[in-house]
């Protein structure tokens, strides 16, 4: 397999700082690869920017009308995608290197995982020791994949990676990590106020707890398929994991409801 089987889906909103530099990246290090532009009701100069880009690189561009959210968006982005590999990037991303979509597409190709997640180097917490690395924007997959939960996950919000990672690790498969270096992600508080951004995280850690406590069945298919055994002793470690998984719920709902 090579690039020509690629659909990058990037999903924006109001990113008219970073859009541009991030399409152009894109389509300079994968010009053979199909770039599919969800804009997610932008209210800056997103589209005008995306329309000026059109004039020179192929882009789908799809537009919504209001914001519906990332994993709606994301949705909107694999149905309009026609390639066979799905690679998703985030747009407000900074210093993109043709080594990034390498690292995030070979394993796909040459099969050795069947999800990639690239963490950027450049952000608030290293991801090598971020317990929460699998909720990265850069991600790859085999678009048959994803197509059974699109779904399931178009109206969980910041609750999507959570989902799409439980139920690729539930079903089996393997899923890769790597480091993407010198990438670089803006935190919130770079972003908007430090009020706002503390808002919007303490709503993303809600989200993420409900999904995980609606997907409950999910849960226990990772847990139980990473043993290889059904013993006594396996059986106590999955009750355990299930213990501990329950107060990282009920302590990100206890957090929001005290904000």
């Amino acid at each position: 397999m090579d690039k020509k089987n690629v659909s990058i889906v990037i999903c924006a909103y109001n990113e008219e700082q970073t859009i541009k530099n991030v399409i152009e990246s894109c389509h300079r290090f994968n010009p053979e690869s199909e770039i599919v532009l969800v804009d997610d009701g932008s209210e800056d100069a997103t589209q005008q920017i995306v329309k000026d880009l059109q004039k020179d690189i192929p882009i789908s561009y799809i537009r919504m009308d209001e914001n519906k959210g990332k994993s709606f968006a994301m949705v909107i982005g694999v149905e309009n995608a026609s390639r066979d590999i799905i690679l998703f990037f985030d747009a407000d991303i900074t210093h993109i290197k043709k080594e990034h979509f390498d690292h995030l597409l070979n394993p796909i190709f040459n099969a050795e995982a069947d999800m990639v997640l690239g963490q950027p180097s450049e952000t608030l917490i290293d991801y090598r020791i971020n317990p929460f690395k699998g909720l990265t924007g850069e991600r790859a997959m085999l678009k048959k994949d994803i197509e059974p939960i699109l779904e399931d996950i178009r109206d969980i919000r910041f609750g999507v990676e959570t989902y799409i990672n439980l139920y690729f690790q539930a079903h089996g498969k393997k899923l890769k990590y790597c480091v993407l270096e010198g990438l670089t992600h803006p935190t919130k508080y770079e972003k908007t106020t430090p009020v706002k951004a503390t808002m919007e995280f303490i709503s993303e850690g809600q989200e993420i707890a409900f999904t995980l406590l609606k997907n409950y069945d999910l849960i226990t298919k990772r847990i139980e398929s990473s043993f290889n055994s059904q013993n006594e002793k396996v059986k106590d470690k999955i009750k355990q994991l299930h213990s501990e998984l329950n107060e990282n719920i009920q302590s990100l709902l206890k957090n929001g409801k005290k904000e």
